[in-house]
């Protein structure tokens, strides 16, 4: 199995409005995405994926990110925990790109802080 994977930031504010702690008041992140993909197989030129494809579909979805009020948006449901917006990535880059072989997205609240979305089947 191959893995490849590139690394974007955004910056954005949010609240957890079901979490009760300091994270229910507004505050931001600089966020930084780890997209990675997966496969069996190398295509033309001995890559999984070319990297500049990568890093341009991350772009246009994080585009969609960066200095929002992430509770402003529909998808979070007032609750945009880095969870959800892991799985949010990942299926904004999933539909924009329908054959990459997208297997998990990373999202960093912190250096130290991570959550992954990986579906359960690929």
């Amino acid at each position: 199995m191959f893995e490849a994977r590139v690394e974007a930031g955004f910056a954005a504010a949010h609240r957890l409005v079901h979490y009760h702690g300091k994270c229910e008041r507004l505050h931001g992140h600089n966020y930084t995405v780890r997209l990675w993909v997966s496969g069996e197989t190398l295509g033309e030129g001995g890559m999984l994926v070319d990297f500049g494809a990568l890093k341009a579909v991350l772009g246009e979805v994080i585009a969609e990110l960066d200095h929002r009020d992430l509770n402003e948006l529909a998808y979070f449901e007032d609750d945009p925990s880095a969870e959800r917006i892991a799985a949010y990535i990942f299926d904004r880059v999933k539909a924009a790109r329908p054959g990459l072989p997208v297997s998990a997205v990373d999202v960093f609240e912190t250096d130290t802080s991570m959550a992954r979305y990986r579906p359960a089947r690929l």
